[in-house]
């Protein structure tokens, strides 16, 4: 029985994926809206310091400070 509804659970979850890849079709992003105005492009550069720079180092300051203000210290032994 278990198999049965794993089965039936993968085949929902791959046609939920299969219908949204379907209606978000790449192709209506070639026409331009009336009031379009897209910026430049960024480099490569920014790309990789706003996409992967930014959240490794936020991630560091929360768990820095997460450390650091830790309340829960444990008796030495």
């Amino acid at each position: 029985m278990d198999k049965k509804n794993a089965l039936r659970a993968g085949a929902v979850m791959a046609g939920t994926t299969l219908m949204m890849l379907l209606m978000s079709s790449p192709v209506l992003a070639v026409t331009r809206d009336d009031g379009d105005d897209p910026g430049p492009g960024l480099t490569i550069g920014e790309t990789l310091g706003l996409y992967v720079a930014a959240p490794l180092v936020l991630f560091a300051v929360i768990a820095g400070l997460v450390m650091v203000l830790d309340k829960s210290r444990k008796p030495q032994v």
